[in-house]
């Protein structure tokens, strides 16, 4: 598991899901990666783009992939470098159906602005590659309801998770403090009326499956997921512009 090698240190084996990509001279490209071992991680992979024979390699960098790496780690390096790399889930459709793609590349975005320190999280880890996998097999309905699912399930990791106490005597979901109420609360921030109680019935989702029972419009999801995405602002610092959101609009 651990051997050193060429001087760069130690290397260890571990899964990843690529985050995001981006293209670094005319050959290489810098990889954020959530790792299995050590939770976010920037990599710079050389030679995997711009000649025939490389493009597979740059294939497997695409946004969502889940891999087999074998990486040099040094815990004082902002950048690290990656020895080995395959698939470690080969996906049916994810990567090639414009909707799921949009939608993985959304959660991708997601789960970035949210992992603010280089730290391992088994669970977050693990629950990630759950909703990959499960997005990729997904029929057309629970496909479109995926991101509301996954948004609302990830603050549980990070630990703002919306209280499920929805009643008629709480209507309001006020985004500020993360709890249904039973008045409007002084500011602007806050979900009533059928939001409300949509939301409430989507916290109690626990397998993606369940979304097929949400039969929503296109209006509906984004009012929701801009709802979301404002209770994100509100409780994560420097949460800023979600820019995969404008693609997700279109394709949804």
């Amino acid at each position: 598991n651990q051997t050193p090698f060429g001087g760069r240190g130690m290397t260890h084996k571990t899964k990843g899901i690529v985050l995001r990509t981006t293209k670094y001279g005319e050959t290489s490209v810098v990889v954020s990666i959530f790792t299995e071992l050590f939770g976010i991680q920037t990599y710079m992979v050389n030679g995997v783009s711009n000649k025939k024979k490389k493009a597979v390699k740059a294939n497997l960098f695409q946004t969502a992939a889940i891999l087999e790496l074998v990486v040099y780690h040094n815990e004082n390096k902002k950048m690290q470098r990656i020895k080995e790399f395959s698939w470690a889930v080969l996906y049916s459709s994810l990567l090639t159906d414009v909707i799921k793609n949009a939608i993985a590349s959304f959660m991708a975005e997601l789960v970035q602005k949210c992992l603010k320190q280089p730290e391992p999280n088994q669970q977050l880890f693990n629950f990630c590659e759950d909703c990959f996998c499960r997005l990729d097999t997904a029929n057309k309905i629970v496909a479109a309801n995926f991101a509301l699912f996954f948004s609302l399930q990830l603050t549980h990791f990070f630990g703002f998770r919306m209280a499920g106490n929805f009643s008629i005597n709480n209507p309001v979901l006020d985004l500020q403090e993360g709890i249904f109420t039973n008045k409007q609360p002084h500011h602007p921030n806050f979900v009533d009326g059928k939001l409300a109680e949509l939301t409430a019935q989507l916290l109690n989702v626990m397998q993606p499956a369940e979304l097929e029972h949400f039969k929503l419009n296109h209006e509906i999801r984004r009012a929701l997921l801009m709802k979301y995405l404002e209770y994100y602002s509100l409780h994560l610092h420097d949460f800023g512009q979600v820019k995969t959101l404008m693609v997700l609009h279109e394709v949804l």
